[in-house]
């Protein structure tokens, strides 16, 4: 199934998309798509389909955020903790990865006229070689798009996130390119997967776990959280209605705990403002270094 495609909205579901979008909508969303092992085995069909009927629920959830006006969406895709599955599942995970990346590049005309930036993070370095590449190509072809934004996390989980964010902070020091009292809370912000991207002010969960599972752990201490009773695959607009009501409800009371926060992060100085940019450029460095290697 395509990665964009057209809504399917009905004009009931229309008109309820109208009325939610009269008041405060999420600028930025966060899934935790789980549950897909769950409905394999309750529809009794194999672990492949149901990990494959949850990547054709992200393309058709992704839609319904274009329809209420959402510019960002990040999904949890692969944690670090799936290596430990059966070899013949995670082999399946990677050749359903392998399959949907090269499927999104062939749609590269359809991302760029509807100005999609994709953006994967975690830890790279564990996932196949081929796969990188297509990552990479990926990353690379949407970077200047500025419309809609995909975070994919993939071989990721938060404590690995943030423990490379204290070791490209540490390496800075030994540089010299900053100083002991520049590593602050904003500093390590910042030297996340998740730079560039604005914190989701919503977060959702689906097959009744009520945990975060190791899921942007620093991002989402002032988000709304909402846990949804429903398999993955199962998960419908009124899913993602509801979730956006207790957003809604919710917005007078995360406002304050989001000021706060950011008062509490301050202004970058010049110093790490440069090592910013440098990371920055570096991270793109190792992006085209991958796009131009042998698969």
């Amino acid at each position: 199934m395509s990665w964009i495609r057209a809504s399917t909205l009905n004009w009931i579901q229309f008109l309820c998309v109208k009325i939610i979008k009269s008041g405060r909508v999420p600028k930025h969303i966060a899934f935790i798509m789980d549950g897909n092992r769950r409905y394999a085995q309750k529809n009794n069909v194999r672990k492949f389909e149901g990990h494959s009927q949850g990547f054709d629920k992200l393309a058709e959830t992704l839609q319904w955020c274009l329809d209420l006006g959402i510019p960002e969406v990040t999904v949890y895709a692969f944690s670090i903790e799936n290596f430990k599955r059966s070899q013949e599942e995670v082999d399946a995970l990677m050749e359903l990865s392998q399959q949907k990346f090269e499927r999104l590049l062939s749609e590269k005309d359809k991302l760029m006229e509807h100005g999609v930036c994709i953006r994967v993070i975690g830890n790279l370095s564990l996932l196949p070689q081929n796969i990188r590449k297509l990552i990479a190509q990926a990353m690379i072809l949407t970077k200047d798009n500025k419309k809609t934004f995909l975070n994919v996390a993939f071989a990721y989980t938060a404590r690995e996130e943030m423990a490379q964010a204290v070791r490209t902070a540490v390496s800075g020091v030994e540089r010299d390119a900053l100083q002991l009292s520049d590593v602050t809370q904003q500093l390590l912000s910042n030297c996340l997967y998740t730079s560039t991207s604005p914190d989701p002010e919503l977060l959702i969960r689906t097959s009744g776990e009520v945990r975060l599972s190791d899921y942007l752990l620093w991002q989402v201490s002032c988000s709304c959280i909402y846990f949804a009773d429903v398999l993955w695959p199962e998960f419908s607009i009124w899913h993602l209605l509801a979730a956006i009501i207790k957003y809604q409800r919710s917005y007078a009371q995360l406002v304050p705990v989001q000021q706060a926060d950011e008062m509490a992060n301050g202004c970058l100085n010049e110093r790490i403002s440069l090592f910013h940019t440098c990371l920055a450029a570096s991270r793109l460095a190792s992006l085209e270094e991958l796009n131009h290697a042998v698969a």
